[in-house]
């Protein structure tokens, strides 16, 4: 079980690319056919690749792989390959950007990561091959990542399956050297990989989204789900000024619906939502029962705003040229309490009992989101609909 069995597993793997169109539908899977453009993200399942398949390493003869890859997303899982049914294992992901790769091997493990940030939303070509006992990356024909692993024991390269999955691992994530989070909001195109031509299974996704053709930096909401985090995870009440600030930046022209919305775990109500109205291009301001509604002409490329809580007051504060706050007075102190304890911070909807379940669904990008000053991932969220878009949005 030499590397050369690791990397004929990890190689069979780079090039991954699915045609939307291509889909052909099981009892159970989909099957799927490399060589076009697929969507890693838009999945419910975390860990879950979006797709696999199991090949005998006795037929892989070509050890060079290559393929296109473009995301703004900072962390994610790219592609796995093992043998042994998960006892040698590779695993490419993104951290902070960065490529890492990392082998196991019985009780050992070896990880690497290093040269450009890879998340800047451009396509970036991939490759990867073979040098010995090396396993080394390319990217845009650059040589970016080596790394090897020696084994003494004996070579049974040609014996067995390999296992190949993209978007996910199909071991524990246990065995990973450091801790990760495998969503991947990402596209990959123009694959080429090994001289495998297996259909590969995919677990069919509840909202399959093609690959936009121009993308920004920003999450982007179908209308049809919400993400949702508990409060209790997020930065906490500022004991000095004892406020709760949540700040959204938008430049999107069709935003229509809930943006955001807080509701009590105790009385599974409402306490404050913001929405945009399509039909009169009004902002909807809301507390409790009250609503009021915000007059103010906003840009018609950019609706940024503050929600600020204060023991006594709730305000909506626009943050345009001529920025205007719309104050609401009153006893708002069991919202400061109950945010350290827990409650239900939704974008892009109203959340009901069902955390997957909910009303009012916004359509539209959201450029970024702080809370407390602290810029917030869609990825960190209790729980996030599969037809969300963590980091793009279309252009």
């Amino acid at each position: 079980m030499g590397l050369t069995r690791v990397v004929l597993g990890v190689l069979a793997l780079v090039t991954l690319c699915v045609p939307l169109g291509s889909l052909v539908v099981d009892a159970v899977m989909e099957k799927i056919d490399g060589g076009g453009l697929i969507n890693l993200g838009n999945r419910e399942r975390t860990w879950t690749p979006y797709m696999s398949l199991s090949h005998l390493l006795s037929e892989i003869e070509s050890i060079t792989s290559y393929f296109s890859f473009r995301t703004f997303d900072p962390e994610g899982a790219l592609f796995y390959g093992d043998t042994d049914n998960g006892e040698d294992w590779f695993v490419l992901f993104l951290r902070d950007g960065v490529p890492e790769m990392q082998i196991g091997k019985g009780d050992v493990l070896v990880s690497v990561a290093g040269g450009h940030k890879l998340n800047d939303g451009l396509w970036h070509k991939l490759e990867l091959h073979s040098e010995g006992k090396f396993v080394v990356l390319k990217v845009d024909d650059h040589r970016e990542l080596a790394m090897g692993l020696h084994s003494h024991e004996p070579d049974t390269s040609k014996e067995g399956y390999i296992r190949l999955a993209l978007g996910g691992i199909l071991v524990s994530e246990k065995k990973l050297l450091l801790p990760l989070n495998p969503l991947l909001d990402g596209c990959v195109k123009g694959g080429r990989w090994l001289n495998l031509s297996t259909l590969w299974d995919s677990t069919p996704r509840k909202t399959a989204m093609s690959c936009f053709p121009n993308i920004k930096a920003g999450s982007f909401f179908a209308g049809t789900g919400l993400a949702i985090f508990n409060t209790s995870d997020l930065p906490g009440v500022d004991p000095k000024e004892e406020r709760i600030i949540i700040t959204v930046n938008t430049s999107s022209t069709t935003l229509n619906g809930t943006i955001l919305s807080l509701r009590s775990l105790q009385s599974h109500s409402t306490v404050l939502s913001v929405a945009k109205d399509t039909n009169s291009g009004m902002m909807i301001f809301k507390v409790n029962t009250e609503t009021t509604p915000i007059n103010e002409k906003f840009d018609e490329d950019l609706i940024s705003f503050n929600v600020i809580i204060h023991k006594t007051s709730v305000a909506f504060e626009t943050k345009n040229v001529s920025s205007e706050s719309h104050l609401r007075s009153g006893d708002y102190s069991s919202i400061l309490a109950a945010w350290n304890e827990g409650m239900l911070l939704a974008f892009g909807g109203v959340p009901e009992d069902g955390l997957d379940s909910g009303s009012d669904y916004m359509e539209g990008c959201l450029d970024t989101i702080f809370i407390q000053g602290q810029k917030i991932d869609l990825d960190q969220a209790s729980f996030k609909d599969a037809s969300v878009s963590s980091h793009s949005c279309p252009v």
